[in-house]
């Protein structure tokens, strides 16, 4: 009613001043502007509706602790937090601080968002999420009013709701609570990071509402420290890449609703996928039905569950085809990277192929014995070894080196860099950062030397074996790894590496 009478009035007095013969192009201009600024500023900035999971609607499928796999420390300290806001009354009576954030802190897709839905659903929580991107404006003051009105709007919907407690998710929170001072002249971010402290502080175990903020990230270094002290961000759960267990857990997880074969192990899937987080299992599982809907089958077998790790991996298979000379370089390069990981470690390869994927021409891939979390210098001297193997094997057998090996040399220096980081080279312990240029170039080029030296004599030793290897690779495209273990055990003696 008022929006109307404010339009009729303003119309009104528009037709007045040009009958009294006023110039209103300077007025409408003016209001033309005001209105512009109403919109940038208070429609688009001030007036943000952050999103929320209403599961009484039944707008999302329910997320509950069940449903994600692989993370059974972080679920279980996540839940003993999680039981201080369900159990609000009890704590009161023993004088319990209520905690007022939980910082995840991990990798990407390791489902810090998925736990976070997973705890409101515990608590049967009102739950907003919000990106630490939705706060930051160039408008001064938009961030810090931003901040204001999620804890309002969970506030206001707690109590719509007839619930007890709210919890507010931020990904993504470095963006929001990074060091302040960080970014120069531009005070909006530290305003909105200050608002953000206010409004936690203003948390109390007495409100009618209970809030909780739980917050993610993958870089903890960039927040300020006023952010994670005890009393804002109580807990800090560290929610790190699934062991191989964990794996499996997802990978059964994400199989459920997939017609499987009987042939399937997801053991042995869980043992290929090293270092994946759970959305690239998620992926794994995905590509593995698309690639059986492909071939028009019913059931998903192994087969394609490795080719899915292929595909995630390294990328789709590329049309482009190397000629017979470049096949037969990289089929070299390839068995050679293969021999040494059988040398260092018997049983890792798990697959040679000659298969273009993503940027790489071929590759060779490796199935560790278990997550390692701490490495010792001999392991950190095998990988050297095995990426200098093929380089090493091209030169060998065909007389040169190639291009296909710098990202290989790359990798190499810098786990080189890593011994001597970690005070195993000659140089002691030392502060990677202090070693003058030369020495550290003298250095890495010693630790590489030594192990090319190495290197060289098993190539020497099994030079026929890799050309037998390669001429199969050169029809085949590709050779699994029982397949070439049985060729090295054709050989007639066990592979040593020259200590």
């Amino acid at each position: 009613m008022i929006k109307e009478l404010s339009i009729g009035f303003g119309i009104a007095a528009a037709i007045i001043m040009v009958q009294q013969g006023f110039n209103v192009i300077p007025w409408f201009f003016m209001v033309g502007l005001i209105l512009v600024l109403y919109y940038l500023v208070g429609f688009k900035g001030m007036n943000k509706s952050f999103s929320a999971v209403e599961s009484s609607k039944g707008s999302i499928e329910k997320i509950n602790f069940d449903r994600i796999g692989g993370h059974a420390s972080v679920k279980k300290e996540l839940l003993e937090a999680l039981d201080f806001v369900k159990n609000s009354k009890l704590i009161m009576k023993m004088g319990i601080r209520p905690l007022k954030g939980i910082l995840l802190v991990g990798p990407p897709g390791t489902g810090k968002t998925l736990l976070a839905k997973a705890a409101a659903s515990y608590t049967e929580s009102v739950f907003l999420s919000a990106s630490g991107s939705e706060f930051i404006e160039v408008y001064a003051g938009v961030g810090a009013q931003r901040v204001r009105q999620i804890f309002n709007q969970a506030r206001e919907m707690t109590k719509r709701q007839k619930k007890s407690s709210a919890i507010i998710f931020i990904d993504e929170i470095e963006i929001l609570g990074g060091k302040r001072g960080s970014h120069g002249s531009h005070l909006e971010y530290d305003q909105t990071l200050n608002q953000l402290l206010v409004e936690m502080d203003g948390i109390s175990c007495h409100d009618q509402v209970k809030v909780l903020v739980i917050a993610a990230t993958n870089r903890s270094e960039l927040l300020d420290s006023a952010l994670v002290r005890p009393g804002r961000f109580d807990r800090i759960v560290n929610v790190d890449l699934p062991d191989v267990e964990g794996r499996e857990q997802i990978l059964s997880l994400h199989s459920r609703n997939k017609p499987l074969s009987k042939d399937v192990n997801l053991r042995a899937v869980a043992q290929e996928t090293f270092g994946f987080s759970g959305a690239h299992l998620e992926s794994v599982t995905n590509e593995a039905a698309i690639l059986a809907m492909r071939d028009r089958k019913k059931l998903v077998n192994h087969r394609y569950f490795i080719e899915a790790v292929d595909k995630v991996m390294m990328g789709e298979k590329m049309d482009r085809k190397p000629d017979i000379d470049e096949l037969w370089r990289i089929a070299i390069h390839e068995t050679g990277h293969a021999l040494m990981s059988e040398t260092i470690r018997p049983g890792s390869v798990s697959s040679i192929t000659t298969t273009s994927r993503g940027k790489a021409l071929g590759y060779m891939r490796q199935t560790p014995e278990k997550d390692f979390h701490l490495y010792t210098r001999e392991y950190l001297e095998g990988q050297i070894d095995i990426l200098l193997a093929g380089s090493l094997a091209e030169e060998e057998i065909l007389g040169s080196r190639s291009t296909g090996a710098a990202s290989d040399f790359q990798q190499a220096i810098g786990i080189a860099k890593q011994l001597i980081s970690s005070g195993m080279s000659s140089l002691g312990v030392v502060c990677l950062q202090d070693v003058p240029g030369g020495i550290l170039h003298d250095v890495i080029t010693n630790i590489i030397e030594k192990e090319e030296n190495k290197v060289k004599e098993i190539i020497i030793r099994y030079k026929n074996l890799i050309k037998e290897v390669a001429d199969y690779l050169l029809i085949q495209e590709k050779i699994s790894g029982e397949a070439f273990r049985k060729i090295l055990s054709g050989c007639g003696e066990k592979l040593k590496v020259s200590s």
